[in-house]
C-alpha cells in the first residue's frame, strides 16, 4: 500500500518559529548542510544533541576491537556511536535509557549506520541498574553523561523549557511518576524551598517558595512551563530593572533544574549508580562520568575519591575535565561540563 504524502507544518515569515515548524533541524540526516550552519554559529539545531567532549572520553577510555562496554545514558547516540566505531565490529556496546520516545528514535538512527543488535544491546531502564543490563558480564568501559538532551529540552511538550509553554512535567520517562506540575501541589513552602538549594543552590528559594505557595491559597495552579515562570518573575519582582532580566532568567533555569532532578530521583539514582558502579566494572575497566551541576560533580567526586582510598579503584581522576574554549563556542551547553574519571583495580 502506497503511503500517503504528508506536507511539512507551514510557518509564517521567513524563518520557522515553533518546534514543529523546523523540519530542517528535526531531520538533520537529510539536511546536513544546513544543520552544520546552525552548529558553526554557535547553536544546537532542534531536536538534535551535539556530544560532549567526545575525543577526551575516547582518549581515556581507549576502547580497543572486541571489548564490551556499557553507555549507560544513551540519549542522542553520538557517544554510543563514536564507541561503536572504536570496537571495529568486535565486542558488544550496552547502553540504557529511561525515555521510551527517544530511545527508539536513537535505535533506528544506529541501526540504520550499521550498529544494529549483533554489536548493539539497548535496554529500556534506569542506569542506576546498571548490575542487571548484561547480568554476569563484566565491562571494559563505561560512560555516563548525566546530561539531559537537547531533545528532550527544545520540544515544549516534555516540559523542560520556558522559552516555550507546555506541560510542566519534566519526567524522563513521561510513562512513570509524577509530574513536576503534580509534585509542586505535593511540596509545602519549607520543602520547596529547602529543594530549591538542596538541588539547585537557588539563592531566591524563599521567596520563589512563598510566591509559588501564595498564588495556591488562593486557587491558581501552575500546570505549564509558562505559568511557573511567571510565578519565579513575580517573586524575583523586587529586584532593580536593570537586574531583573538576567536574574529572572538564571532562577527560573535553577528552578527548572531542581524540580527536574526531583521528579525523576536524580541523586539517588546517581548514588545507587556509583555505588554498584565496582562490580560491573572488569580489572583495569575504565569509566568516565560527565556532570553538569556542583551536586552531581560532589557525589561523583566523593564515590572515586572513598574508592581510591579502599582500593576499588587503582587510579582516578586528580581533577575535572573540561571541554574546550572552542567545543563551548560551537556548544554552548557543553559550558558547564565536567568529566572525572576512575579505573578499576
Amino acid at each position: 500500500m502506497e503511503q500517503e504524502h504528508k506536507r511539512r507544518v507551514r510557518y509564517k515569515g521567513t524563518h520557522p518559529r515553533s518546534y514543529k515548524e523546523k523540519y530542517k533541524e528535526l531531520n538533520p540526516e537529510k539536511y546536513k548542510d544546513d544543520v552544520e550552519k546552525i552548529v558553526q554559529s554557535g547553536k544546537t539545531p532542534a531536536g538534535m544533541h551535539i556530544s560532549i567532549m567526545v575525543q577526551e572520553i575516547l582518549d581515556f577510555l581507549q576502547i580497543q576491537p572486541g571489548q564490551i562496554g556499557l553507555d549507560a545514558t544513551l540519549g542522542y547516540g553520538g557517544h554510543s556511536r563514536k564507541m561503536l566505531e572504536q570496537l571495529q565490529g568486535q565486542g558488544h556496546l550496552y547502553a540504557t535509557d529511561v525515555d521510551p520516545i527517544e530511545s527508539e528514535k536513537t535505535r533506528a538512527r544506529l541501526a540504520e549506520a550499521g550498529f544494529g543488535p549483533e554489536i548493539l544491546t539497548i535496554r529500556r531502564m534506569n542506569f542506576a541498574q546498571l548490575d542487571q543490563v548484561a547480568p554476569g558480564e563484566k565491562f571494559d568501559f563505561v560512560l555516563a553523561d548525566l546530561g539531559v538532551s537537547s531533545m528532550q529540552i527544545d520540544n515544549p511538550e516534555r516540559g523542560f523549557t520556558f522559552k516555550h509553554d507546555g506541560p510542566l512535567d519534566l519526567r524522563l520517562d513521561p510513562t512513570s511518576g509524577v509530574s513536576a506540575a503534580e509534585r509542586l501541589r505535593e511540596l509545602d513552602e519549607e520543602e520547596l524551598a529547602a529543594m530549591l538549594v538542596e538541588n539547585s543552590d537557588e539563592p531566591y528559594a524563599d521567596r520563589i517558595a512563598k510566591t509559588i505557595m501564595k498564588l495556591f491559597k488562593k486557587g491558581g495552579r501552575i500546570d505549564t512551563t509558562k505559568q511557573l515562570a511567571t510565578a519565579v518573575e513575580e517573586a524575583l519582582s523586587f529586584l532593580p530593572a536593570n537586574e531583573k532580566k538576567e536574574a529572572v532568567k538564571k532562577a527560573c533555569q535553577r528552578t527548572f533544574q531542581a524540580l527536574r532532578i526531583d521528579v525523576n530521583s536524580e541523586f539517588e539514582v546517581l548514588y545507587d549508580f556509583l555505588e554498584k558502579l565496582p562490580t560491573v566494572l572488569k580489572s583495569g575497566g575504565r569509566v568516565a562520568v560527565l556532570t553538569f551541576h556542583s551536586g552531581e560533580d560532589r557525589l561523583v567526586k566523593k564515590a572515586f575519591k572513598q574508592g581510591l582510598k579502599e582500593g576499588v579503584y587503582s587510579d582516578v581522576a586528580a581533577d575535572v575535565i573540561r571541554p574546550s574554549a572552542e567545543e563551548c563556542f560551537r556548544n554552548p551547553r557543553a559550558r558547564s561540563t565536567k568529566m572525572r574519571w576512575a579505573i578499576r583495580e
